[in-house]
């Protein structure tokens, strides 16, 4: 992946993403609609993973059958908003390894605050994909991959729902070199560093604790 920033602008993603803007969307059915999209992005973060051929026998021939090369993927969750992008690709990628990092936003300074990391080991032979339905201010998302950066994770890559032009700002500051992957560039954050026209809360709307 070349570009810091991709857009999936798939019209089943944009049309499913809509439905979860609507504040009369339910917590049921926010909950769906993130678990089908997180599916649709995954193909697009995962595009260009490594590949080589493995030699298999079809009922009809043996043949050079194309693969994923190296490790299994780490997937690793920015809790707890990021479980639901990681429930939806885990569907797809069953054998990734999986981490966890707990940090919440200091609402006064917006600066995040860790309280859980649990990761993979030998982080430095997978590729690491990082989700969090929110790119806002970005600080939460730069520690997180900082955090993984600590743990050996070299070819590493975010996807998140929704990104703020400072959030992306932010991460291509700290992280250049991770390539962010969303289903849409919202105009700007609010005086309390939340998206607009965002979504609200993506935890408390999955979770139904608003």
């Amino acid at each position: 992946m070349t570009e810091h920033l991709t857009v999936v602008d798939h019209p089943l993603v944009q049309h499913k993403l809509s439905i979860m803007r609507d504040k009369t969307t339910s917590t049921a059915s926010f909950r769906q609609l993130l678990r089908e999209i997180s599916h649709l992005l995954a193909y697009e973060v995962t595009r260009e993973l490594p590949m080589t051929n493995v030699r298999i026998e079809t009922p009809m021939c043996d043949m050079d059958a194309p693969m994923i090369e190296g490790k299994k993927l780490a997937l690793v969750s920015i809790l707890r908003a990021g479980n639901g992008l990681l429930d939806g690709i885990l569907e797809l990628i069953p054998a990734a390894r999986v981490g966890f990092i707990g940090l919440y936003r200091d609402e006064e300074t917006l600066q995040p605050v860790e309280y859980y990391n649990k990761l993979p080991q030998r982080m430095e032979d997978r590729v690491t994909i990082v989700v969090d339905p929110m790119l806002a201010t970005g600080n939460s998302s730069a520690a997180a991959i900082d955090m993984v950066k600590a743990a050996g994770a070299k070819d590493i890559r975010f996807l998140c729902l929704l990104a703020a032009p400072e959030g992306v700002a932010r991460m291509k500051e700290a992280h250049p070199d991770v390539p962010v992957v969303t289903a849409a560039l919202d105009e700007k954050l609010n005086e309390k560093g939340y998206i607009v026209p965002g979504l609200g809360d993506a935890g408390d709307r999955m979770f139904g604790t608003a």
